[in-house]
């Protein structure tokens, strides 16, 4: 191989790990915001009024990063030429990382952080769906058998998912990444700005975060 095809494979490989690695991050970090009940426990074994302001602070903290990391990859992948190098489930990723996106916009700018707030259950359920949608993708597309396995066992049915709706399927795979682009890439560009606003806005005024 020339160092050309291997700097190739190698950005390959380490972009595909980076997405299987954010739907990870994705499931990690509804898992963090669900299990609320499992926080209020632990809180009993802190003695100090600190430590339990410290651990409140850290839940919503580390939930928000993951999110943010799942965001950024997503917006990172949805691009044509990532698309057409690396296996990404279309429109099911794309789609995820919207719902992802609003619920961090929820979460980050409308008070969707504080249990109280009705945005923290809307915030839930966004990511709750993301999930599924990424799950889905990755397990019925993604991970779909390959060439080897439905050359001994041919099945209709993976192969119509794996040509039209992997993206790096040609050509009909790479039509659907091509329409999943022209659609969800301008709709994550009003989610960015939407936030941008938000967050200038408060700036500007100099309030905090609606409770």
């Amino acid at each position: 191989m020339s160092s050309h095809e291997i700097a190739k494979a190698m950005e390959i490989w380490t972009l595909q790990s980076l997405l299987n690695i954010s739907i990870i991050v994705g499931l990690l970090a509804l898992g963090l915001i669900i299990i609320q009940g499992y926080y209020n426990s632990l809180k009993t074994y802190l003695t100090l009024r600190v430590s339990v302001e410290l651990w409140n602070v850290f839940t919503v903290l580390l939930a928000d990063i993951f999110l943010v990391i799942v965001v950024i990859i997503g917006f990172f992948v949805l691009n044509p030429d990532i698309m057409a190098d690396i296996k990404v489930a279309v429109p099911f990723v794309p789609i995820a990382t919207i719902l992802f996106a609003v619920a961090l916009i929820l979460r980050l700018f409308y008070g969707g952080h504080r249990q109280n707030n009705p945005n923290f259950r809307r915030a839930l359920w966004l990511m709750f769906w993301a999930n599924l949608i990424n799950v889905i993708g990755f397990s019925l597309i993604m991970e779909a058998p390959g060439r080897e396995y439905l050359s001994i066992h041919p099945s209709p049915f993976w192969t119509f998912l794996k040509s039209y709706f992997l993206s790096n399927a040609s050509p009909y795979g790479l039509e659907t990444a091509q329409t999943t682009f022209y659609i969800c890439f301008p709709i994550l560009l009003g989610i960015f700005i939407w936030g941008f606003a938000r967050s200038m806005s408060f700036l500007k005024s100099g309030k905090e975060i609606e409770e």
